[in-house]
């Protein structure tokens, strides 16, 4: 697609995009890539949690937490103004492309360097075997960098399932690694931290090779493309930092304020109910480079559609991992874990709602406004590190449940109001239609007699 605009009414095409159907596959596709990767980390997660248990799980937490994390925090914007830009000036793809290359490389190597010196204070509660094992981890930090910058370019050319294969990679390599430590009987959470990180490896080359297979070449560095990319990229870093610490920051503050045995339980509810996200990630990863460059109606339908069922889908899901929470949490992880049950109802809720919240938050990037949703996004999640600081001393990982409940609903209402304010239009109904149901069941149904011939 490019960036010419189409001024169709917004009612008429019902949220559709150019090819309607060929993005609800790309969904579909990045859905079921996304369950792929959930039940590897299913995997990965329950062999963890019965083999180490609490307090081992917890320092796992510890070790692993890191490098993703601090990779994530220190994008500067740079794979979503990858996306802008590739988008819009296809022709600059080498440059483009080689200079986000870099800027990632230097973050990601910077950042390590000065995380190494927080680590120590942050786990005061870990033994210096953990600290140093943390530390050492740290040096995957630019690999991590340059890969999401690598699945961006992949993802503005559309190749999804280069994107998707990537992230599949990594945890299909960490349980490898996992079932041959237990085979050996030499799984320990040092040696469970090393299958993790090594992960990192295998996935970078894969998106090196679906770069050259999508014809993604390297170009000169030129500081005028670097400050290309910034102009967009700090804009929309805020957007990328939120998101960070709003999947992250209760982790990163749990595991310096509570016990290692509190840690592995709150992780393990935790990521039982970020399994519910696979929707709205899987409509993300296509709904932004397939909407940047249309018209400000078809963004906005197109961000109504995607919302309305991919909130459905989620709230169906998790009103079912509710229901069968204890159950799932002691058949799955071990009777150690059923005690935080309560905490993953809570977690369940705001995994839908911050769900919704990332799906709106695409119309505001695709619009070319990444500052406004960013501000809005810091006023909601500000509320969440007070709130946490002051409620897990007291109530545990109930505490850091309640206080990311109470940051996400505040994200929600400052993003509706965004759109009043700032597009000048009102927020998308996220209520499911009757047209969302007949297209969602009338694009499955095309899908399937495909699948049949």
């Amino acid at each position: 697609m490019n960036s010419t605009q189409v001024n169709v009414p917004a009612d008429e095409q019902a949220g559709t995009l150019e090819e309607p159907r060929h993005g609800f596959r790309a969904v579909v596709q990045s859905v079921a890539s996304k369950a792929t990767i959930l039940g590897l980390q299913a995997g990965t997660g329950i062999l963890t949690a019965r083999m180490l248990k609490p307090a081992g799980r917890g320092e796992l937490a510890a070790m692993i937490l890191w490098p993703l994390f601090i990779a994530s925090l220190t994008t500067l914007g740079v794979p979503s103004a990858l996306i802008f830009k590739l988008r819009n000036h296809p022709e600059q793809k080498a440059k483009l492309v080689t200079n986000a290359f870099v800027m990632a490389t230097v973050m990601g190597i910077v950042s390590s360097v000065i995380a190494a010196f927080i680590l120590p204070s942050w786990l005061h509660r870990y033994s210096p075997t953990i600290v140093r094992y943390a530390e050492i981890f740290l040096v995957t930090v630019p690999l991590c960098s340059v890969t999401l910058a690598g699945r961006a370019a992949l993802e503005a050319e559309h190749d999804f399932t280069g994107s998707n294969a990537i992230q599949i990679l990594t945890p299909f390599s960490t349980l490898i690694v996992l079932v041959s430590l237990l085979a050996l009987r030499d799984l320990t959470s040092y040696s469970a931290a090393v299958a993790y990180i090594v992960a990192a490896l295998p996935s970078f080359w894969l998106m090196v090779l679906r770069m050259r297979r999508a014809g993604i070449s390297m170009g000169p560095v030129q500081i005028p493309v670097v400050r290309q990319l910034l102009s967009y990229g700090i804009r929309s870093y805020g957007i990328d930092l939120l998101g960070t610490l709003a999947l992250q920051v209760d982790q990163v503050l749990v595991v310096s304020l509570l016990s290692a045995s509190a840690m592995g339980s709150y992780v393990v509810v935790l990521s039982l109910s970020r399994m519910l996200n696979v929707f709205q990630t899987s409509v993300v990863m296509v709904l932004f480079p397939k909407a940047a460059g249309h018209a400000k109606p078809d963004v906005l339908a197109m961000t109504g559609k995607a919302v309305r069922i991919s909130g459905l889908a989620t709230a169906v899901c998790g009103l079912l991992v509710c229901l069968a929470g204890p159950t799932l949490l002691g058949l799955l992880y071990g009777a150690e874990y059923e005690a935080a049950a309560g905490a993953l109802r809570i977690l369940v809720l705001e995994a839908i709602l911050s769900g919704i919240v990332f799906v709106l938050a695409q119309a505001f990037m695709a619009l070319d406004h990444p500052g406004v949703v960013t501000i809005l996004q810091a006023l909601g999640l500000s509320l969440s590190i007070p709130m946490m600081l002051w409620l897990i001393p007291i109530y545990g990982i109930y505490g850091a449940a309640i206080a990311l409940l109470a940051s996400t609903m505040a994200r929600l209402l400052f993003v509706c109001i965004g759109f009043k304010l700032f597009l000048k239009t009102s927020a998308p109904n996220l209520l499911p239609e009757w047209r969302d149901i007949r297209f969602l069941s009338g694009a499955i149904l095309e899908i399937c007699r495909e699948r049949a011939l």
